[in-house]
């Protein structure tokens, strides 16, 4: 995909790996609409702030209904909670599959007949491979994200669909994760654009995610 002249929306752009996201799109001459459900922190120059709560149906239908340029989607949206499984607040775990599951299903489904063409970028996890007993609940919806890209993919063989996996992040989300265990920003964002540039499906941002991925495999 020629990322010049191209027009996205990125989710959860007002800060960490959307916000970097949103500037790198705008670097490589893509017009940038940043999504967030308060706009107005969304600050990174030359993006375009959107109200956006990917929970609440009525602000990704406005937002479709309006954004009628984008052609490349960014589902990056998402947040995070440490606990095992027998120890997960179910109201707690029901808010992370909305928001990382359903809110990535919800701006999907109301993008993807202007995406013929175009793209749609979903940041998953390498807990989409590996579940993680302290990321337990996380992990879950995660691999269910994985699972609705892998069948996104199929339903929509004119857009290219491409899924993210990483390791952590050097983000607010791995805050308490200590710096030799994270990756940058920069690593996720580069391996991605370059897949959209080249049309592969899946990116592999880090030895973690590769070797979760070639263990499943074997």
């Amino acid at each position: 995909m020629e990322l010049h002249g191209a027009v996205a929306l990125v989710t959860g752009a007002n800060r960490g790996l959307g916000k970097a996201y949103a500037e790198a799109l705008v670097a490589a001459g893509a017009k940038v609409y940043g999504g967030a459900r308060n706009p107005d922190a969304v600050t990174s120059e030359g993006v375009i702030p959107v109200r956006l709560d990917v929970t609440d149906a009525e602000h990704v239908a406005q937002a479709a209904a309006e954004l009628t340029d984008v052609n490349l989607v960014v589902n990056n949206a998402g947040i995070g909670a440490l606990h095992t499984p027998l120890a997960a607040d179910l109201d707690e775990a029901r808010q992370l599959m909305e928001v990382n599951y359903f809110g990535l299903l919800r701006v999907s489904q109301a993008f993807a007949p202007q995406l013929s063409g175009g793209a749609l970028v979903n940041v998953l996890s390498v807990a989409s491979f590996r579940p993680l007993l302290s990321l337990s609940t996380y992990s879950a919806t995660k691999a269910a994200a994985w699972s609705i890209t892998t069948a996104l993919r199929e339903e929509l063989p004119e857009t290219l669909v491409v899924g993210v996996h990483a390791g952590f992040i050097d983000t607010d989300l791995a805050a308490a994760v200590p710096p030799e265990s994270k990756i940058p920003t920069s690593q996720v964002v580069d391996a991605t654009l370059e897949a959209l540039r080249a049309g592969e499906t899946e990116v592999l941002a880090d030895d973690i995610s590769r070797a979760a991925k070639a263990a499943l495999v074997a």
